[in-house]
C-alpha cells in the first residue's frame, strides 16, 4: 500500500510538471502564423506609444471653390507631400513637429487586439504649374468686397487652364492632419527562442477628423489659416513590428485612406469664401515604439 501511494504521488507530481512545461512551451500568444516559439507574457492591459515620420502620396483630386460671384471646380488636380530634408530638425526637441510626423497612443484590450488614438501630420501641396479643367463659372469681380477673379473670370466652363504661382497657391502644410481612433490586430511571425525578441504584423482600421492648417492664395487674397475641423476620413493600415527589447520596437507601415474636406478656408473671409475636396492618400511611415 505504501509503495502504491508513493507511485501515485510521483505520477501526480510528474503530470503537474509536464503540464507546467507544456503551458510554458505553448505560451500565451495567438497567431495565424504559428511560430515555433510563443511569447510567455500577454499584452492584455498594456499601453503603447510610438513616434516617427512619414512620406505620403495623393490621388488626383477635384477642388471646388465657392463664394459670392463664383462656383467652380478644378478637375483632377495633382498634389505632392513636402518632407523636410534629413537633418537636425528631426532630433531637435523644439522642432521635431515640423517634419511629417506620426504620434499614436494605444491600449491592449486583448493579447492581440488594441485601440488607439493617433495624429498623422502629413503635408499636401498642389503642384504648380499644371494644366487642369475648369468647370463652373466666376464673375469678373468676386467675394465681398469684390476683387478681380483673374484667370478664373476669363475661363469658360469646360475649358483647360494653366495654373501658375500668381493664380493659385493651395497647401495643407501645417498640415494635412488626420486625428483618428483606430482598432488593431497583431499576429506573431517569429519569436526568438529566448522569447525576448519577436516580429509581428499589425492590421488596423481608423476613422476620425481632418484638422488642417491650410495656406491658400487665390484672387490675390488668402493667408496661412489657423487649424479648423474641415472634414472626416477613414483609413486602413498594415505594418510589421520588430521588438528588439521587451519594451521597445521599430515599426514600418503602409496606410491608405479617404478624406472628405468640406470646410477649407481660402481667402480669409470665412463664411463668404471656401473650398472643398475629397482626397485619397497613401502613407508610408516608420516609428519607434514603447510598450509599458
Amino acid at each position: 500500500m505504501f509503495l502504491l501511494g508513493a507511485m501515485a504521488v510521483s505520477l501526480s507530481v510528474t503530470a503537474q510538471e509536464t503540464t507546467a512545461t507544456s503551458n510554458e512551451d505553448n505560451g500565451v500568444a495567438k497567431s495565424i502564423f504559428n511560430p515555433k516559439y510563443n511569447r510567455l507574457k500577454s499584452n492584455k492591459g498594456k499601453f503603447f506609444a510610438h513616434w516617427g515620420y512619414n512620406f505620403s502620396s495623393y490621388a488626383k483630386s477635384d477642388i471646388r471653390f465657392q463664394g459670392q460671384g463664383y462656383d467652380f471646380t478644378l478637375k483632377n488636380v495633382k498634389a505632392s507631400d513636402r518632407p523636410t530634408k534629413l537633418g537636425w530638425t528631426y532630433i531637435d526637441p523644439g522642432r521635431i513637429t515640423i517634419p511629417q510626423f506620426n504620434l499614436h497612443f494605444g491600449y491592449f484590450l486583448k493579447d492581440n487586439y488594441s485601440i488607439s488614438l493617433g495624429w498623422d501630420h502629413m503635408k499636401y501641396v498642389v503642384d504648380i504649374p499644371q494644366t487642369v479643367k475648369f468647370v463652373g463659372h466666376a464673375d469678373k469681380l468676386v467675394s465681398d468686397p469684390g476683387v478681380p477673379s483673374g484667370i478664373f473670370g476669363e475661363a469658360k466652363d469646360g475649358e483647360y487652364i494653366t495654373l501658375n504661382d500668381e493664380d493659385l497657391a493651395f497647401e495643407h502644410t501645417d498640415g494635412y492632419n488626420f486625428a483618428a481612433v483606430g482598432i488593431e490586430r497583431y499576429d506573431d511571425i517569429w519569436v526568438s527562442q529566448s522569447r525576448k525578441q519577436s516580429v509581428n504584423t499589425e492590421f488596423g482600421l481608423e476613422g476620425g477628423l481632418l484638422v488642417p492648417r491650410s495656406d491658400v492664395r487665390i484672387f490675390d487674397l488668402g493667408k496661412n489659416h489657423y487649424w479648423n475641423i474641415a472634414g472626416y476620413g477613414f483609413a486602413a493600415k498594415a505594418g510589421v513590428q520588430y521588438h528588439f527589447l521587451k519594451w521597445m520596437y521599430l515599426q514600418g507601415s503602409f496606410k491608405t485612406g479617404f478624406t472628405d474636406l468640406s470646410k477649407i478656408r481660402t481667402t480669409g473671409r470665412n463664411g463668404i469664401d471656401k473650398a472643398s475636396q475629397t482626397i485619397w492618400f497613401f502613407e508610408n511611415y516608420w516609428v519607434l515604439g514603447f510598450r509599458f
